[in-house]
């Protein structure tokens, strides 16, 4: 089955790429590396599901987010790359969950992201990753993911 046939098939439509908060490129490629700059839980320029792991978010909420912006990363890449086919693999991701002190289930929440990625790409989406938790994230955002991917 095609990328493109699992994304229909999962409902998922991939957006265009946000415009970035500040100043830094959404991906900058060295070699056949594709080193796509940390994206949030946006949609239509607005943060889904703000606040804080433990708090204001519970974890399928922050499981969600991690999805959201997981596809922020997948439009980047489409963005970069053109054809799904040029895709050899998502090499690692990190996940960095803005979360109470006390919280400790950021790889749970980074699973949003990681089981998703798996869905997409089978055994191309499977990938190293580091899963952090942090005090605060732009625009208040329960999650922000970068990706590594290797292309053609």
């Amino acid at each position: 089955m095609s990328v493109s046939s699992r994304l229909q098939e999962l409902g998922i439509v991939i957006p265009e790429v946000a415009k970035p908060l500040a100043a830094y490129l959404p991906a900058v490629q060295a070699g056949d590396l594709l080193f796509i700059s940390g994206q949030l839980p946006r949609r239509n320029d607005e943060v889904v599901c703000p606040g804080r792991l433990g708090r204001e978010v519970n974890m399928e909420q922050g499981m969600k987010a991690a999805e959201l912006a997981a596809i922020n990363c997948l439009a980047v890449l489409k963005a970069y790359i053109g054809e799904w086919e040029s895709l050899l693999q998502i090499v690692k991701i990190t996940g960095y969950i803005q979360c109470r002190e006390d919280f400790d289930r950021q790889a749970d929440v980074l699973n949003g992201a990681s089981e998703l990625l798996e869905k997409i790409f089978g055994a191309k989406g499977r990938h190293a990753r580091a899963a952090v938790g942090v005090n605060s994230l732009p625009l208040n955002a329960a999650c922000e993911i970068e990706m590594i991917a290797r292309v053609k």
